[in-house]
Parts: structure tokens; C-alpha cells; sequence
């Protein structure tokens, strides 16, 4: 089984936690639909958007790589920058009076993971048409 199915399944769990949350927020607020204005209920949209918005993407580059036949000490690399960045950018974000280093740290994990998986994949495929 690929190790990239072990942060799809933690990273899974997460999401299914801030969407959780997020319909928590919109039964306690009476919010059907947007944010009605409210900063507490946009902050959990935005944590649970900006997750959907990166992870998929960010999952399929992993995975990718480790079809690449790449060390799996780099798979994990790029899974737990992945994971603990999008667990710092959630709670960075779903704080009222937010330390923005938290939020920053979070999406900088993510772009490692990100940037890193394209970079291994560049190399990959150009190392692949050099030999």
C-alpha cells in the first residue's frame, strides 16, 4: 500500500473535522448560507476552503512522487509538512485574535510540500530523458 494513503487517510480525518466544524458554526449561528457577516463563522469557512483548495492537489503531487520509486523517508518528508502544515494553518486561522506566525508556518509547510514534490518530479522526469 503506498505511504501517500497514510496521509490521505490522517489528512481525511482532518477535513471531515473542520467540516464538523464549520456546519457546528452554521447550527449554532443559524448561517444557511455565507457568513451572515460573521467573523467567527467566515474564519471557519476559510479554514475548511483553504483545506479543500490545497490538500487534493498537494496529495496527487505526493503520490506522484512515490510512484517515482523516491525514498520513503522523502514520501514522509512531504506527507508531514503537508499534514502539519495544514494543522497549523487550521489553527492559525480559526483564531479570533490569530498569531499570524502560526497561519504563516502552516501555509509555508504547505509550499515545501507542494514546491518540494514538484521539484522531485522535475528532476525525475528530466533525470529520466538524460540517461
Amino acid at each position: 500500500m503506498p505511504t501517500t494513503s497514510l496521509y490521505a487517510a490522517f489528512l481525511a480525518i482532518l477535513f471531515v473535522t473542520l467540516s464538523f466544524r464549520t456546519i457546528s458554526a452554521r447550527r449554532r449561528l443559524r448561517i444557511a448560507i455565507g457568513d451572515a457577516g460573521d467573523a467567527g463563522m467566515l474564519r471557519a469557512m476559510r479554514v475548511h476552503s483553504n483545506f479543500a483548495e490545497y490538500v487534493p492537489f498537494s496529495l496527487v503531487l505526493i503520490y506522484f512522487v512515490e510512484v517515482s520509486n523516491a525514498s520513503q523517508w522523502l514520501i514522509h518528508g512531504l506527507g508531514l509538512c503537508l499534514l502539519f502544515g495544514r494543522l497549523l494553518h487550521a489553527f492559525g486561522v480559526s483564531q479570533q485574535n490569530e498569531t499570524l506566525t502560526i497561519r504563516v508556518t502552516g501555509m509555508a509547510l504547505t509550499f515545501t510540500s507542494i514546491l518540494g514534490s514538484s521539484a522531485c518530479l522535475l528532476y525525475f522526469f528530466i533525470g529520466s530523458r538524460v540517461t
